[in-house]
């Protein structure tokens, strides 16, 4: 049996690990990568392998770095089946579409402004995929629930467990067969943090011969919610109130927007805030909120509690979906009171470029990050301290407060992880180290050899091959 990782080995984004047993070859993600001008040369020279050889593809959940590249996939020849659990496919179904979307208006502007500037059109980035393509690929997503047993290809037997991550997103269970033997993989997929809102925390597995984990968070700890609680409180109050600008949230349209119009709602429930208007300027974030609605059975009990005093006092928190670009421009006129959610969580495309490019410069405003931040995206420059960053080609200063809210990760820090992995009955017989930053997926190496005592325990290494 061999296993190659195609990304997310060395760095957060690109998860695409290649299994190939006696029986069956498959692939366990097939994500974009994603941050750096380097991440679309790496996108267009990935999947350079035989993806017609493929039989299926088994997927954890819809983020575009897991999910990305199927349309191009899709484009090189692969016709097989994608397993995935309903809400995922609901959600990659909007993801992929509007993945499409962003590189086909990035390539005309990128035309456009050519033109402008030199009167004649140069190279240019093509998009990886289009609107058309991504659509396409929907028809091969086939549905299944969580805990569900189900028999992908010749000797090979699967299973979806919560993960606890994002909507529908799952730990995946395999028992491959060769010969007389037959040896199980765990993937991890990308594990939530437990005691998070809305979600219920991850499930625990305890048998695998082998176990692939990420390690986004593997070298920190998350701050207590109750002190993201204050923090949030506290840059709510300074900026609205005090000094009289907006708050600007670079938010993840699955997931982290949903997640934070639960704690501004229990805040607010609580009397911690003033009752206020939230601006979601994303799309596709309004749609997976309803989809989250829709998917009601996968919510933790206090979420349920909450939406049910939402409905009981719909002034408390009034929330507007932002549908059309001609609205989302109009948010740019108001100077204070503004609370605005947009897309995209790192900053580098979407709707939220113009947000930051009108507040980003004025110090009465505050620009509150509350997710993963990937080398080389706007949002990394951000929190390491840009006093000038550029935005749609120009030059823009940054003067509003940068604040970076970590206790709403909707990744495990290392306490989780290695909690997780100590769920374990036995210690595997090897143990993968992926999804994280190289540095940061060394250190979670180490902790996990001191705390758990487990000698197989190894990082990933981007297109190497490993026997198992």
């Amino acid at each position: 049996m061999k296993i190659v990782f195609h990304g997310a080995a060395g760095e957060v984004t690109g998860s695409c690990t290649q299994v190939t047993s006696e029986t069956a070859n498959f692939l366990v993600d097939c994500g974009m990568f994603q941050g750096g001008r380097e991440a679309y040369a790496k996108n267009v020279s990935a999947l350079s392998f035989d993806v017609r050889a493929l039989d299926f593809v088994v997927l954890t959940h819809a983020h575009i770095d897991h999910a990305g590249l199927l349309p191009r996939l899709a484009m090189l020849g692969f016709r097989g089946p994608i397993y995935a659990t309903p809400a995922t496919i609901d959600l990659v179904s909007v993801l992929l579409q509007d993945s499409a979307h962003i590189q086909e208006k990035e390539s005309e502007w990128q035309l456009r402004r050519q033109h402008r500037n030199s009167g004649k059109a140069r190279a240019m980035q093509a998009p990886l995929y289009t609107v058309t393509q991504a659509q396409a690929v929907l028809g091969q997503l086939r549905a299944v629930d969580y805990g569900e047993s189900f028999e992908p290809a010749a000797g090979v037997r699967c299973r979806l467990r919560n993960s606890g991550h994002i909507l529908g997103s799952a730990i995946v269970e395999l028992w491959l067969s060769e010969k007389d033997t037959t040896r199980k993989l765990v993937f991890s997929g990308d594990l939530g943090q437990p005691q998070r809102p809305v979600l219920c925390d991850p499930e625990w597995i305890e048998e695998a011969d082998a176990v692939f984990i990420e390690s986004t968070y593997g070298n920190r700890l998350h701050r207590p919610l109750t002190e993201t609680e204050d923090e949030i409180v506290e840059a709510f109050t300074s900026t609205l109130h005090e000094r009289g600008g907006n708050v600007i949230i670079p938010s993840f349209a699955v997931g982290r927007t949903q997640e934070m119009l639960f704690v501004i709602a229990d805040l607010v429930r609580r009397g911690r805030l003033s009752p206020l208007t939230v601006y979601v300027d994303s799309p596709m974030a309004s749609t997976a909120t309803q989809i989250t609605l829709r998917h009601q059975t996968l919510l933790d009990a206090e979420t349920l509690d909450l939406l049910d005093w939402q409905r009981a006092h719909p002034e408390a928190v009034r929330v507007q979906f932002v549908a059309d670009a001609e609205e989302s421009i109009r948010l740019n006129e108001v100077r204070s009171g503004a609370v605005i959610l947009s897309a995209s969580g790192m900053c580098d495309a979407g709707r939220i470029k113009h947000h930051l490019q009108h507040n980003l410069p004025r110090p009465e405003c505050t620009v509150l990050i509350t997710g993963f931040q990937a080398v080389g995206t706007l949002g990394r420059r951000l929190v390491d301290g840009a006093r000038l960053v550029r935005l749609f080609g120009e030059p823009t200063p940054v003067r509003a407060a940068i604040r970076t809210i970590g206790g709403l990760s909707a990744h495990a820090d290392q306490a989780a992880l290695l909690a997780w992995l100590g769920g374990f009955a036995h210690a595997p017989q090897r143990t993968f180290i992926m999804h994280g930053e190289a540095a940061t997926s060394a250190a979670f190496a180490d902790r996990v050899r001191e705390r758990l005592g487990w000698a197989q325990v190894e990082v990933a290494h981007p297109e190497q091959s490993y026997e198992l």
